[in-house]
């Protein structure tokens, strides 16, 4: 197969993305298999690959977006195309992204079926148990960063309420408050746990909640997030995380604008969920370009692709979860892995023009039947 690696476009003004598709070494496992690889020139220097290290590891160096776009059987990058990128894709041929289409609206996914493409969201990518291989890895570098974050908006000279996380001695440390139990919510807890903080966490799962006890040994507070409970967390919590996942769909709002007036002034809110429309009312409103803003007094966090400002590592991490899927392409063809690995095909919101998941219409075509399974 050819894969194209195209130059990655900012997602909204002063918020770019600096992670690239596939590394180097992703490239030299496919180019070993016989793969062909075409790497827009400059597309990995904002993580640090320069071309030289692609064109080292076998891969083609273009100078040109409609040649990889042209040319590749499946386009490989991290944010959703452009529609000027759909266009120059040929009928046939595929996209891999974080593609979120719940939120692109109806005319991209009617150019998806006009150009004929096949379209894979990491996001939606899911095995057997429900976990989600691709979207994990970042979740988990998104949670790891998150007292990073807060950390550094508490500080007065960013607006915020001048508290050291970790507290000192005699002063008590932070209040963390973490919507949501899964990889991200985890490792946000573990992290700031790590810093000294206080740390509460809500879900409304039963199973996750007593997932997080055992895990950290009663260390962290749990809570059913009932709408009493939300009110009453977030209103002494000095960082605010949402960490909201419903995999492939819109964020519901959980934390409103009500409680976020509620809040203490200079406290922060880090909203993860917002790549999926955010999980906190005031979020979900937008703000000023660059993704950190006030609103109510409250310090906003509310950036669509967090692990970008770690772009070298997580372009590695996600590289490395990528390929087993993308060797399965090159060894049997898109259409074959499709058919003969499921958590792939989980993945797959349109195929061939096709809408097939619940994801972007209420009446997907049936993508078993169209690869040939009956």
């Amino acid at each position: 197969m050819r894969f194209g690696v195209p130059k990655e476009c900012a997602i909204q003004p002063n918020c770019d993305e600096r992670r690239v598709g596939l590394s180097p070494a992703g490239c030299r496992d496919l180019v070993a298999m016989g793969a062909e690889l075409y790497i827009e020139s400059g597309a990995g220097a904002p993580a640090g690959f320069l071309d030289d290290a692609y064109r080292r590891v076998g891969a083609q160096v273009v100078y040109s977006r409609e040649e990889v776009f042209g040319r590749s059987d499946m386009v490989v990058k991290i944010g959703r195309p452009t529609m000027d990128d759909l266009e120059l894709m040929s009928p046939g041929s595929g996209i891999m992204a974080f593609l979120h289409l719940a939120l692109a609206g109806d005319a991209y996914t009617a150019k998806l079926a006009e150009r004929g493409v096949t379209a894979i969201g990491f996001e939606i990518i899911q095995e057997g148990d429900g976990t989600l291989p691709v979207l994990k890895i970042s979740s988990e570098i998104a949670g790891k960063m998150a007292p990073q974050i807060a950390g550094r908006l508490l500080e007065t000279g960013a607006g915020g309420m001048g508290i050291l996380l970790g507290g000192a001695p005699g002063i008590p440390p932070a209040d963390v408050v973490i919507m949501g139990a899964g990889v991200l919510g985890y490792h946000a807890a573990r992290s700031f746990l790590g810093l000294g903080c206080s740390v509460y966490v809500l879900d409304i799962s039963q199973i996750k909640l007593e997932a997080i006890d055992r895990a950290f040994e009663g260390r962290v507070v749990t809570a059913h997030a009932t709408t009493e409970n939300v009110e009453k967390f977030s209103a002494f919590a000095e960082v605010l995380v949402g960490a909201v996942l419903v995999a492939g769909e819109i964020a519901p709002i959980i934390v409103t604008r009500e409680m976020v007036q509620r809040m203490r002034p200079g406290s922060v809110i880090i909203d993860f969920s917002f790549d999926q429309g955010g999980c906190v009312e005031t979020t979900r409103m937008q703000g000023p370009a660059g993704g950190v803003f006030v609103r109510e007094g409250v310090l906003h966090f509310a950036v669509p692709n967090c692990p970008s400002y770690v772009a070298r590592t997580s372009t590695y991490a996600l590289t490395y979860a990528l390929l087993p899927f993308l060797k399965s392409m090159q060894e049997k063809g898109l259409k074959e892995a499709l058919r003969t690995w499921a958590d792939l095909r989980r993945g797959c919101y349109v195929y061939e023009g096709n809408a097939v998941s619940r994801h972007v219409t209420s009446s997907p075509a049936d993508l078993k039947r169209l690869l040939g399974e009956g």
